[in-house]
């Protein structure tokens, strides 16, 4: 097959979040299948274009109300054939951030923005003379171009073409006022007719779910949630209509990236087989923080954007929050990295002001946050909802157990420990209270100190789980052959 991802993001050359890591390690599985998979994102003014090839011809894209001339630009994936095409406009990309800043978190012109990388994607196929058979739109900021194969492009070059949408977080959903329509680059008839109309204002989110052939999610149990009225955010009624088009496929991971046995970030390596060199992570990451270097010490590790979706209200409210208790009751440590809303961020700076058992590094740091991976031994994530979910896995590849909320991926990915056999992989619970949160560190703490064996087992058997790419791809393959059944009424068993 032929495919176009179209993404806001992609590892290495821009990232906020997991969209970024799942577009790449997708586009590169697919590509070690045969597929002829490509890219096209911003370029962002952090992206260097003495490091691109330039596409010489400036390409005229239909966005806003008048046309607008671009420069495309050319790499690929490091290491891999996948092509990365980049669309170059200053006005549009040359800043700092990608869809805000601090100083102004989402970015005035944002539907401009949107609507430039969406229909530039047509236009590049067209200046390429390569048509796709699926044009896969991740989030919000590609809703687009669902509506733009179904209601504007659908014919001529694009009439074998169909569009497969993944929601990689229902929360962000891109509304913005209506006066903003121009910037899109529609037909005003489209507001209602693409169901971008959400309450007097646009939703680029409902408008791709609306148009999309298929629409995916990461993960299974999220595919459930978000057509529930509490996991759906005002969609799920849309979602609940549409419901034969929405699959979960959940994320696999990249395994070149998190293996503790080639891991080049980590002191020492290991694997399920010998799980000596761990110690050695968990010394030096005790060293590094400022811990007591104490091996018998259980560490609890975080890695989190500091954001509510994180459940970071139950674990680090003042006064309420279960960390502090979890600290001053409990023979633990804490190494924690992570930035985001800047109470919390304050709060944190505070504990370990007054906790000798919690460290913390405020911000992000790719070395840090392998070693809180590898040395820790219990990972703590306890989500409000999580669609996919990347750390939980991470930690049970690095033979570290996850204490996690049941919900969306980690419901999917983690299984619950049995007291009573040593079965399981780690710690759920149900509810986001601080009270949950405290009884089951509890709960995973008791069984390190008095249940050495079961932990043991269970590392193991996290450390052998697969969650390689390659499971999520032939899944992939399935929802493109149903998209092209629908879209187009292809049907690909013809193709062989």
């Amino acid at each position: 097959m032929k495919i176009l991802m179209v993404t806001s993001e992609t590892v290495p050359f821009a990232k906020t979040g997991g969209l970024a890591d799942a577009v790449s390690a997708l586009a590169i599985s697919m590509k070690k299948q045969g597929h002829d998979v490509r890219i096209i994102m911003p370029r962002y003014y952090k992206i260097d274009r003495n490091k691109l090839k330039a596409i010489e011809e400036p390409v005229a894209v239909a966005a806003g109300q008048v046309e607008t001339w671009v420069k495309f630009y050319e790499s690929t994936l490091p290491g891999t054939e996948v092509p990365v095409y980049f669309i170059d406009h200053e006005q549009a990309y040359g800043r700092d951030g990608i869809y805000g800043t601090k100083a102004e978190p989402d970015f005035h012109d944002n539907p401009y923005r949107s609507a430039l990388l969406c229909h530039g994607a047509f236009q590049l196929c067209r200046f390429l003379g390569w048509y796709p058979d699926i044009m896969h739109a991740h989030d919000w900021f590609c809703g687009l171009v669902p509506v733009l194969l179904k209601c504007v492009c659908r014919n001529g070059y694009f009439a074998h073409t169909s569009s497969v949408f993944t929601i990689h977080n229902l929360g962000y959903q891109g509304w913005y006022g209506k006066d903003q329509f121009p910037a899109l680059g529609l037909d005003w008839n489209l507001y209602y007719g693409a169901n971008l109309e959400r309450n007097g204002c646009i939703n680029l989110l409902q408008a791709g779910i609306s148009c999309a052939d298929m629409v995916t999610t990461v993960s299974p149990t999220y595919a459930r949630e978000m057509q529930s009225v509490e996991g759906g955010f005002g969609l799920d009624g849309l979602l609940r209509v549409r419901s034969d088009c929405v699959k979960g496929v959940l994320n696999g991971c990249d395994l070149d990236t998190w293996n503790p046995k080639k891991d080049k970030l980590i002191p020492a390596n290991f694997d399920s087989k010998n799980l000596a060199n761990k110690a050695k992570c968990k010394a030096e990451l005790q060293k590094r923080m400022g811990l007591p270097e104490n091996p018998n010490v259980p560490v609890i590790g975080i890695v989190t954007r500091l954001a509510d979706q994180k459940g970071i209200a139950e674990m680090f409210g003042p006064c309420y929050g279960s960390i502090y208790s979890i600290c001053a009751n409990m023979e633990v440590q804490f190494a924690i990295l992570g930035s985001g809303e800047k109470w919390c961020e304050e709060e944190i700076n505070s504990l370990q002001s007054r906790l000798p058992n919690l460290r913390a590094y405020i911000g992000y740091d790719e070395s840090l946050s392998h070693l809180i991976e590898a040395g820790s031994d219990f990972f703590l994530m306890p989500s409000r909802y999580e669609p996919c979910g990347l750390n939980q896995m991470y930690s049970m590849l690095y033979g570290t157990l996850p204490i996690v909320r049941r919900t969306g991926g980690l419901a999917d990915t983690v299984d619950q420990y049995n007291e009573f056999s040593g079965e399981g992989t780690g710690f759920l619970f149900d509810s986001l209270t601080p009270d949950a949160i405290y009884n089951t560190v509890g709960w995973a703490v008791y069984a390190y100190y008095n249940k050495k064996d079961h932990i043991k087992q269970m590392q193991i058997r996290g450390m052998n789980k697969n969650f390689s790419w390659d499971l999520s791809v032939n899944n992939y393959i399935d929802v493109y052959s149903e998209a092209l059944m629908r879209g187009c009424g292809i049907n690909t068993a013809d193709w062989k």
